[in-house]
């Protein structure tokens, strides 16, 4: 296993190879950046950019999406796969943020891992992209790299998540993990 010097060295290296790693979703808030990365679960994010749309079209807000009929959310969503949950899920976390944050999303890992549909994948991709509050998302691409360069290892994503972030500093998580799924899909596979 590196050492925390040597795990900095290696993402900085790789952030020099991808430059401008970031998200691929395409969002213009917190609350469409949810819905996308709610949508992303075992589909492509190329997948739900041709989705969201026509969704946030239909639901630009909360409010909207926790008034949807699950038939006609499903509809929009069908190409993403496992819809109906998803349907569920969407909805459920649409009608939390009105009930309990004023159509909100909020800025704290405990009260977006509370909403239906948001495990601490989402809610770091959420809070580090669109909220600014430092979070590192751990998923295939991430937990697959860092074990092969050794700078974490098992398959708990909580686990490698805590370990990544012992050793980078706060201001570089989000962009740490983007730097590793974006390696993962264009160069590690």
């Amino acid at each position: 296993m590196q050492s925390p010097a040597a795990t900095r060295k290696i993402i900085a290296a790789l952030s020099t190879h991808h430059p401008n790693a970031t998200t691929e979703l395409i969002y213009r808030n917190a609350f469409e950046l949810l819905v996308a990365t709610i949508l992303s679960a075992q589909s492509t994010d190329a997948r739900v950019n041709l989705v969201t749309p026509a969704f946030f079209e239909r639901y630009p807000d909360a409010r909207a999406l926790a008034a949807a009929s699950p038939a006609e959310l499903e509809r929009l969503i069908l190409s993403t796969g496992f819809f109906r949950q998803k349907s569920k899920a969407l909805i459920g976390m649409a009608q939390a943020l009105v009930d309990e944050h004023h159509g909100q999303v909020p800025a704290q890992m405990d009260l977006l891992t509370a909403l239906p549909g948001v495990g601490r994948k989402t809610a770091n991709v959420v809070l580090g992209h669109a909220l600014g509050v430092p979070g590192l998302p751990v998923d295939r691409h991430v937990l697959r790299v860092a074990g092969r360069l050794g700078i974490a290892e098992g398959d708990d994503p909580v686990k490698v998540e805590a370990h990544l972030c012992a050793a980078l500093p706060k201001a570089i998580w989000t962009r740490a993990s983007d730097t590793l799924i974006l390696h993962g899909r264009r160069i590690c596979r």
